[in-house]
């Protein structure tokens, strides 16, 4: 019975949704400002960005395992709960800065425009991640998704200028680097699918 729930879409979309509602109830409530928000929805939006990307490389490297393979399935998930979480970092931005003279004015910084450039190649990530996308796009699909990787790195470095600190970035983002050079440096398993 506990197999049948965990397996259920909606079980992992409410997994997926949970730390988005732990967030809001305080700012609901008025305990936390749109500012206060910023961090934890773009550090969600970036957990769940890698955890969708490191899946390959671990398949690769590890071969096939149940509870791998049980997460590739769900990757597209994991990506479109990235994009969510952004979607909601961009909100509590706007509502934060409050005109759009504010943002203008800050646009051009090293830590703001490449948030923004981020968000721009997640919109097309997050529209084509179904299964009418892949049958339409066919090969041009995987071309696609693999603006994933300017987008991490853009997502890396605003990461870096908006906090100013080198230190909780790589602690995300290393396990990240690392898995994918070891893809493309160490020999593959043969005969793995869906990497």
């Amino acid at each position: 019975m506990l197999r049948f729930i965990l397996n259920k879409k909606q079980t992992f979309w409410a997994l997926l949704c949970l730390p988005a509602v732990l967030m809001m109830r305080p700012y609901v409530f008025g305990d936390v400002i749109a500012m206060d928000m910023l961090h934890p929805t773009g550090e969600w939006s970036a957990r769940f960005m890698i955890a969708a990307m490191i899946l390959s490389p671990l398949l690769s490297l590890i071969g096939p395992r149940p509870w791998l393979s049980w997460l590739i399935q769900r990757r597209r998930a994991l990506g479109v709960a990235a994009f969510g979480y952004a979607t909601l970092h961009l909100i509590f931005y706007v509502i934060d800065m409050g005109n759009l003279d504010d943002m203008l004015a800050e646009f051009l910084a090293l830590g703001i425009w490449t948030g923004w450039a981020a968000m721009l190649l997640f919109v097309p990530l997050a529209v084509t991640s179904n299964d009418a996308s892949m049958r339409a796009l066919k090969a041009g699909w995987k071309r696609l998704q693999r603006l994933v990787y300017p987008a991490a790195v853009l997502v890396l470095v605003h990461w870096i200028f908006i906090h100013n600190n080198l230190g909780p970035a790589l602690i995300h983002f290393v396990p990240l680097v690392l898995l994918v050079a070891a893809r493309y440096f160490l020999p593959r398993r043969p005969n793995l699918k869906g990497a």
